[in-house]
């Protein structure tokens, strides 16, 4: 039998092959944690959930008809600008994100990422998306994706680092997906796109007063200025967490008002707003991680619920009057 033989333990394959194999199985690793950074500058949990809120919008705009390639680009130009803005913004926090533990390993911080790329692409990205939005969508869309974009990279972000008013700044570009998707539809701003903007406005300030008050340390340690600024007063922030839900819960009633949502999206949010009512005043009654992280939790849950209850009925109101005409 040949010495080469497949069969024989000592036979092998030759050395420049499992050379190749090697490099081939460094490149790909190498690939995949190249993407792995650029999933992590880009934050894609975020821009799935400008998306839905942008989709929720233009579901309860008025319009002629639905247009599934107004949406598409809809969707391709907020995605990238909501991709340029978490990429600029990390190029503009890596020294502080650098300083906390939950931010350290972060692409540009742990350097990985060279700060000109995450800066260049997330210019091209933005400007792309954009441009876009001018081409295939309408200009009143286009013109409040960029001024949410500017908010947030250009005042929200370094504002962190000056006064802690910066989280009712934040909370101007967190609030406007909504009414991007309602002007792509090419409806007319109304107190309905209003009332989805206030929604959206007040939810925030109790889900991030929990994790504000959960991160203090961390960022008094990087010199942000967030609420409740290191060390604050007993039952302050939670204090603060339970007026803007109590606020919520009245707001949220608006869309009725609007004409946009009836009497099951009304039981439901106040139900719901109760819920994070509730929530709200635990952690106000105990500060401490549990009560944080529950109020955190109940955050996450109440938002797409309540955006759920107000399609599904603002849907079951159009079928009604639809079937009342035929």
């Amino acid at each position: 039998m040949s010495q080469n033989s497949p069969l024989l333990p000592n036979s092998s394959l030759p050395q420049h092959s499992s050379q190749s194999i090697v490099l081939d199985e460094t490149r790909i690793e190498a690939l995949g944690s190249r993407l792995a950074d650029w999933l992590a500058i880009s934050k894609p949990r975020i821009a799935v959930m400008v998306l839905i809120t942008v989709t929720v919008g233009y579901t309860l705009a008025p319009r002629e008809n639905w247009d599934w390639a107004v949406l598409l680009w809809t969707w391709a130009g907020v995605a990238l600008v909501s991709t340029a803005s978490s990429a600029l913004n990390q190029w503009l926090e890596q020294e502080t994100d650098s300083r906390m533990r939950r931010t350290r390993n972060r692409p540009l911080p742990a350097g990985r990422m060279s700060p000109w790329e995450a800066l260049g692409v997330g210019l091209l990205m933005g400007s792309a998306g954009c441009t876009m939005l001018v081409a295939m969508v309408n200009i009143q869309t286009a013109i409040l994706t960029a001024a949410t974009w500017a908010l947030y990279v250009g005042v929200y972000t370094p504002l962190k680092r000056v006064s802690p008013i910066c989280t009712a700044v934040g909370a101007i570009p967190g609030a406007l997906p909504p009414v991007i998707g309602w002007a792509a539809a090419g409806a007319n701003l109304d107190l309905a796109s209003f009332s989805l903007f206030a929604i959206l406005f007040l939810w925030q300030f109790p889900h991030f007063m929990a994790i504000a008050w959960k991160y203090r340390d961390e960022y008094l340690l990087a010199g942000l200025k967030m609420l409740p600024m290191g060390l604050p007063k007993p039952h302050v922030t939670g204090l603060i967490a339970t007026a803007y839900a109590t606020i919520l819960i009245p707001i949220s009633l608006l869309p009725v008002v609007a004409g946009v949502g009836g009497m099951t999206y009304f039981v439901l949010a106040i139900v719901l707003g109760l819920c994070y009512l509730a929530a709200s005043i635990a952690f106000a009654w105990h500060e401490r991680p549990a009560t944080a992280r529950r109020l955190i939790l109940v955050s996450i849950v109440y938002l797409p619920l309540v955006l759920l209850a107000l399609v599904g009925d603002h849907l079951g109101l159009l079928s009604m009057s639809s079937s009342a005409i035929n």
